[in-house]
């Protein structure tokens, strides 16, 4: 695509951008024209998202230059540097640059003599105010989460790592939003080659626009693999969370418009770890993340266990038959499991589209209505809303919603197999899991098993131990 450049004509540069822009086809899109004692300024910006209070004094200060102060000013660099009383600018000769920067909410600026473009970084959006995440909250610890403003959300991170080997490299994807990404990484201890190809893989991005936010990067630089549904990244909506990573080595993908951060690499064993963790003692933390690897793989094989010893209760001892279905129920085994998974899933989705202040009274008593219901009218049997309620529960051990749904599906994926081929149908739909996690293709480009495959006997001892401080800084 052939770069279009301004020319030395100011009256034709700014009718270019007036027909590109469509100034006058968008009620909030402003261009105003300065004259500075013969010599003409014009300046675009988009209503709403500059500081009017700083917009006011860059034009109250123009309208008094004088023509000495204009004197041997001929280029926009020194124009800049002299006459804008403002930190943040910078020159473009790009015209599409500059209408970028402008629809972003900078302040774009042409002056007469001038081959270049000014560009005045006064954007101001609307945001709502530094808070703690809803789905991700601590014990103790701060109570700030990321929000849809990228510049705020560096400076969270900022502030807890006053290094200057920290990095916040900008980068711009999508044809038309021109999505701006932050790589954030500590210089000297990030992997290079990772960097490298994460670059190649945003500039390479060819989506048209990124609106559904991390989601839609995910998808826009990784394969697309419909039937596999474990997360490609870690996400995180904690600025303490993030910058706790940043300093261990990895790196932090941010993006403008969206209130969470994605930690790269990721692998399916980072999904242990919680924040809570180190709120707590570091045997504490252990005990809760080795709580949470059993409780995960117990939402998985629990249902197609116990649907198995009940299809065949000669093999269970006589101290577990008591946890056998005693009475007879119209509705045989395996519908009823796999219509309390679509209960649950409702109900889940109901408590997602209900206020907040009504979501979990809503969801409690909604389960203990229908449950109720269900085991009077001898539709179901109690010790299958027993399990399932228990399953239910132990979703919320681990704090990822993706490995959350994709946990259920292979649970029903094993109770389906379970019941058409028996122990062969169990262990084929394990094998299929462990497929599934391995040829799961992350946004780095690394192995999912890592640090399992390839061996890091530190990492993955990390992982699985909480490590006093003084051990983690070694």
């Amino acid at each position: 695509m052939t770069k279009e450049i301004f020319g030395a004509d100011f009256t034709k540069n700014r009718e270019l951008l007036h027909e590109k822009l469509q100034v006058n086809g968008s009620f909030d899109l402003l261009s105003r024209t300065v004259d500075m004692e013969g010599r003409r300024a014009q300046l675009y910006f988009v209503d709403g998202m500059v500081l009017d209070d700083t917009l006011a004094k860059i034009l109250e200060l123009l309208m008094k230059v004088s023509g000495k102060q204009l004197a041997g000013l001929e280029t926009a660099r020194a124009f800049a540097d002299r006459i804008v009383p403002y930190g943040e600018t910078d020159v473009t000769d790009d015209v599409a640059d500059f209408m970028t920067f402008v629809l972003s909410g900078a302040v774009g600026m042409l002056v007469e003599g001038c081959k270049e473009a000014i560009l005045i970084d006064v954007r101001s959006y609307p945001a709502r105010p530094v808070m703690e995440p809803e789905n991700d909250r601590v014990l103790r610890g701060p109570r700030e989460g990321f929000v849809e403003i990228l510049v705020k959300n560096t400076a969270l991170l900022r502030r807890r790592l006053r290094d200057p080997a920290l990095a916040m490299e900008l980068i711009q994807a999508g044809e038309r939003s021109h999505t701006d990404f932050v790589l954030c990484y500590l210089r000297g201890k990030a992997d290079e080659k990772l960097l490298e190809r994460l670059r190649g893989k945003l500039r390479a991005i060819s989506a048209n626009t990124l609106t559904m936010g991390l989601e839609s990067l995910i998808e826009a630089t990784t394969p697309r693999r419909w039937w596999n549904p474990f997360p490609r990244a870690r996400c995180t909506e904690r600025p303490d969370c993030a910058a706790a990573s940043v300093a261990e080595g990895q790196i932090i993908l941010l993006m403008d418009n969206c209130p969470a951060a994605l930690i790269l690499p990721t692998g399916i064993f980072d999904f242990l770890q919680d924040t809570n963790d180190y709120c707590f003692l570091p045997i504490t933390g252990t005990y809760l993340r080795w709580l949470r690897l059993l409780v995960s793989a117990l939402t998985v094989l629990l249902t197609p266990l116990w649907y198995f010893f009940m299809q065949h209760a000669e093999l269970l001892p006589e101290w577990a038959k008591s946890f056998t279905i005693h009475e007879p129920i119209a509705m045989p085994l395996l519908p009823q499991l796999l219509v309390i998974e679509l209960a649950i899933g409702a109900l889940k989705l109901a408590s997602l589209n209900t206020p907040a202040a009504l979501s979990n009274s809503f969801a409690v008593i909604g389960s203990l209505v229908l449950g109720e219901f269900a085991v009077r009218a001898e539709l179901m049997a109690p010790e299958a809303v027993l399990v399932m309620a228990f399953v239910a529960v132990s979703n919320f051990a681990q704090p990822s919603y993706e490995l959350g749904y994709a946990l259920a599906f292979s649970r029903v994926l094993l109770l389906v197999l379970c019941a058409l081929f028996g122990v062969w149908g169990l262990l084929g739909g394990v094998a299929c899991i462990l497929l599934a996690i391995s040829c799961t293709k992350t946004l780095a480009g690394n192995c999912y098993w890592y640090p399992l495959i390839p061996f890091n006997g530190k990492a993955l001892r990390r992982l699985f131990f909480r490590v006093p401080l003084h051990k983690e800084n070694s």
